[in-house]
């Protein structure tokens, strides 16, 4: 399911600022924040990922048990 997000009292400096950086990377304002989000989405995922890992070290997880993990992870996702 896609929402909207409205933010309010955003300071003209900041919204400046986002602007002129998606604008570096070719993209409108909305698909710069939209991706930003989605990043953090994705940094928070590894890091809780990273914390049920660590718990499993005692296991001898190899790096394709972890890949199969994150990939897991993943198809959760879609």
């Amino acid at each position: 399911m896609v929402v909207a997000i409205q933010i309010k009292d955003v300071p003209e400096e900041v919204r400046d600022a986002i602007a002129a950086r998606a604008a570096a990377r070719g993209q409108s304002t909305q698909v710069y924040l939209r991706a930003l989000l989605e990043r953090e989405l994705r940094a928070e995922r590894n890091k809780h990922l990273l914390e049920t890992l660590t718990g499993h070290r005692s296991l001898g997880m190899g790096a394709e048990d972890v890949v199969e993990e994150i990939r897991g992870g993943r198809e959760d996702d879609e």
